[in-house]
């Protein structure tokens, strides 16, 4: 049984007309519309048009969370609908280089999950309340969601294309992050941070 229905009327947000999804109080799209890799143990997917749907019909009613690396927020952007940027993985105080992997390392937040608790209760929600996690394609967001999952967080959902989207496969822009996402969908987002979004404590 399909756990969604479409709403016959549209919803104009940062320009992209989206429908809003809801059914029973339950947001997302079916799990077999979302790759293997990105299908979270939450069970709670929602691509990154409908978390912005979501997050502008219920507003303080659900919390939405950035958890790139503070690079990644400050060179990059972030959406302007993110409450809080609470990195899942960051880098270390002296970057280290992985030649196997062609990339600098990330180390893991160990408070991760208290930092979440944290500001759900900063904005007088629980763990039954929605959490939106958004990263840059939806990995580590899966991951991310599944774990607050087994934390007992009741709706923890990951943004399945996340802020930059996916690589084109092919075509002119090959290799470049044009498919989906945030960004590419022309939602809100800005370069300029707010130091109250920000996270500001040592890994």
């Amino acid at each position: 049984m399909k756990r969604r229905r479409w709403l016959s009327a549209g919803r104009c947000i940062g320009g992209v007309a989206v429908a809003l999804v809801m059914a029973a109080g339950a947001w997302g799209i079916d799990v077999d519309q979302v790759p293997a890799n990105k299908r979270s143990a939450s069970g709670l997917h929602l691509t990154a048009v409908e978390a912005a749907a979501m997050k502008a019909q219920l507003g303080d009613r659900v919390l939405m969370i950035d958890i790139r690396s503070r690079a990644e927020a400050m060179f990059v952007g972030m959406a302007s609908a993110v409450d809080f940027l609470v990195p899942l993985l960051d880098f270390p105080e002296f970057w280290e280089w992985s030649d196997q992997n062609n990339e600098y390392v990330l180390q893991a937040n160990p408070r991760f999950v208290r930092d979440i608790e944290e500001r759900l209760q900063a904005k007088g929600l629980t763990k039954n309340d929605p959490v939106i996690l958004i990263c840059r394609s939806g990995v580590r967001s899966n991951a991310a969601s599944g774990l607050l999952a087994d934390m007992g967080f009741a709706q923890a959902y990951t943004v399945i294309d996340g802020f930059e989207g996916d690589v084109a496969r092919d075509g002119e822009h090959k290799g470049q992050r044009v498919v989906n996402g945030w960004k590419n969908a022309k939602l809100p987002w800005t370069y300029r941070l707010e130091k109250a979004k920000m996270y500001l404590a040592p890994l």
